[in-house]
């Protein structure tokens, strides 16, 4: 019995963390380049996503993150960051694998700066849309505040 308990164990704790992989460890290794925008007259940094990231694109994830406020007021989505805005990549000089866009699926919580959330949605990777950043989460619900 107590060899079948800790076999118990053993397996629901391998498959809870498989459920709950850090999501900011496996944007953070992307590979970034820059690259020319003619259309703004700049360098940019490109992402160069690893398959593992490809392969999780369309599914759900779950990440826990700080609420910053550098979303436009018009907009239907949020930001949220691996670090508290003081060390954002907006403001503290994080790089751009730090931050996700978050997309709800119903209207837009109201959110303080720096409240640590937790939220469930479908990944979509983001290469070329500038108005964008690379990694969001579409179809999102507020897991935890």
């Amino acid at each position: 019995m107590k060899n079948f308990l800790v076999l118990f164990f053993l397996i629901v704790g391998a498959s809870a963390s498989a459920q709950t992989k850090d999501m900011w460890n496996e944007f953070a290794k992307t590979k970034f380049e820059p690259k020319y925008y003619e259309k703004i007259g700049e360098y940019l940094f490109y992402p160069n996503f690893t398959a593992e990231i490809k392969a999780l694109e369309g599914k759900e994830i779950t990440i826990q993150g700080f609420y910053v406020p550098f979303a436009p007021e018009d907009g239907n989505y949020i930001i949220i960051s691996k670090y508290p805005m003081s060390q954002c990549f907006f403001c503290g000089g994080a790089g751009p694998e730090s931050i996700a866009e978050v997309t709800f699926v119903k209207g837009l919580p109201k959110f303080q700066v720096d409240d640590l959330i937790t939220v469930k949605g479908k990944l979509k990777l983001n290469a070329e849309d500038i108005e964008h950043v690379n990694f969001i989460l579409t179809d999102a619900v507020l897991v935890s505040k």
